[in-house]
């Protein structure tokens, strides 16, 4: 039986479409390398979101290129989106790939990988499937040792944006949208496995819109808004039909989508959390006007205000973006006003970099990479803040944690004993301590914040919570290891 491995670069959707070709390929007949070193086919599943993408795919590929010398039957594949980006150059660029596989071609990959094992020349494959979009559905994990509390499913790709920074139109194509059907079917299914949260992933996720027509207008929708979707109904046909989901996440929004309808939505479904992740990229308006953003400062305001005042408690995380193009300090100093004014608990920052194919190139790279660098560490020295006031307000109180499993490390803060991990509804990150002759993988367990770490907060279980919990089982695999494969992830950057 041949075997694979697959190494993942990048955001969410990448680690979604790498789990995509593992169910793919197993069903193909392949067995998973133990080792990505004993792999007979290595997928390299790349990101062209930051800089440096194609440097570090070569670098790669370059340290491969012994692995492949020992066995030239061996079959190097390069997926994702550099590959979309790339094509058929990355196959005369550099010999030791064998394939080329976009996005939308994850389904054709062992029918690719039978013609190269028959004798077949290395082959780029990178259609969009505009016509007849394909979206593949998780496999839910088998038996009582596969729970896997948290997934991932895709309701839309591709992008209509045009942010003149970005390059997921390029390599991801418009949008397309998978039908509602589709959708609710496949999150029931993971619930009946034991799944508790799901995210919904999608470039523009709030964007949707049923290609099915099946959805009734979402309550607070305007037919005449230009930013309304039906984003919102589907939420609530989520809740309505799959009433054992416990959390419904999503990812990532545009701010112009967060309408009255979703508004209304946060306000009134339970399974919704207090959290939502909205990309804003800068506090300045002449930089959103040149990022094509089509929103203004006061806009993005407006609207994070009226869902935090219809979610009381509700927290906001973000991605901006320093150093582009014309950025001068006043437009770097509105930035920090705003990560202030709108009291964001969570940042992703980056500097901008020169991406192919985005109408940015057509403007000068003027901010010099040291200013990009200050700038940076000041934006995070902000953020730090922030959420170190933020973190340091909750000891004392009690949270609502889906355990996802147990630590990585050992003894977190100086005190020893394995430890559970999960996060609250408002994303935070808890380490729960104590409680290691407890199966807890999966539950919504209450605990008593005891301190605060630098990004995570530390807890004991309740009385209650300890009451109720069931005894670990002794034997057999270790509870605290969730199904999901932990596929290589050697970048956390956007996708």
């Amino acid at each position: 039986m041949p075997r694979y491995a697959i190494t993942t670069f990048g955001c969410q959707m990448n680690v979604h479409d790498s789990e995509r070709m593992h169910d793919v390929l197993r069903r193909a007949g392949y067995a998973e390398a133990g080792d990505p070193d004993e792999a007979d086919v290595l997928v390299l599943n790349t990101c062209s979101v930051r800089e440096k993408a194609e440097q570090k795919l070569r670098s790669e590929v370059g340290r491969l290129a012994r692995w492949k010398r020992e066995r030239p039957d061996r079959v190097l594949v390069v997926a994702g989106c550099v590959a979309q980006q790339e094509g058929e150059r990355l196959l005369k660029q550099m010999r030791a790939i064998d394939m080329v596989v976009g996005p939308d071609n994850i389904p054709e990959l062992p029918g690719l990988l039978g013609d190269l094992a028959l004798g077949g020349l290395p082959i780029a494959r990178t259609v969009f499937d505009t016509e007849a979009p394909r979206f593949l559905a998780a496999s839910p994990p088998q038996g009582a040792s596969g729970r896997a509390p948290t997934a991932f499913v895709t309701i839309m790709k591709g992008c209509d944006e045009r942010c003149s920074f970005c390059v997921v139109p390029y390599t991801r194509g418009p949008e397309r949208y998978r039908p509602s059907d589709e959708i609710v079917a496949e999150i029931a299914g993971l619930v009946a496995a034991g799944t508790r949260e799901v995210t919904l992933l999608g470039q523009t996720v709030n964007s949707y819109r049923d290609p099915l027509g099946a959805l009734p207008a979402a309550p607070g929708a305007s037919p005449d808004d230009p930013d309304e979707s039906e984003f919102a109904a589907l939420l609530r046909r989520i809740a309505a039909d799959v009433p054992g989901l416990a959390r419904l996440r999503y990812t990532s929004p545009h701010p112009r989508h967060l309408t009255p309808s979703l508004i209304l939505a946060h306000a009134e479904l339970a399974v919704l959390p207090r959290h939502v992740h909205l990309p804003v990229q800068s506090g300045s308006d002449r930089v959103l006007r040149r990022m094509i953003r089509r929103y203004t400062r006061a806009e993005y305001v407006a609207r994070t205000r009226a869902l935090a005042a219809a979610v009381p408690g509700l927290s906001l995380s973000t991605d901006i973006i320093v150093g582009f193009p014309g950025e001068t300090e006043d437009d770097f100093a509105a930035t920090l006003s705003l990560v202030r004014e709108v009291g964001f608990k969570g940042l992703f920052g980056f500097k901008y970099s020169r991406r192919p194919h985005t109408p940015a190139l057509r403007l000068a790279d003027d901010v010099p990479e040291d200013v990009k660098g200050a700038r940076l560490s000041r934006l995070f020295e902000e953020s730090e803040a922030l959420l170190s006031a933020h973190l340091q307000g909750l000891v004392g109180t009690t949270q609502e944690v889906l355990v996802e499993g147990r630590d990585k490390e050992r003894g977190h803060g100086g005190h020893g004993g394995a430890l559970w991990s999960g996060r609250t509804g408002r994303h935070e990150i808890a380490h729960v301590e104590g409680a290691e002759e407890l199966d807890l993988l999966g539950e919504i367990v209450e605990v008593a914040v005891v301190r605060a770490n630098k990004h995570s907060l530390q807890a004991e279980l309740t009385e209650a919570a300890r009451a109720a919990a069931r005894p670990r089982q002794r034997g057999g695999e270790e509870p605290g290891r969730p199904a999901r494969r932990a596929l290589p992830v050697l970048s956390a950057e956007g996708g």
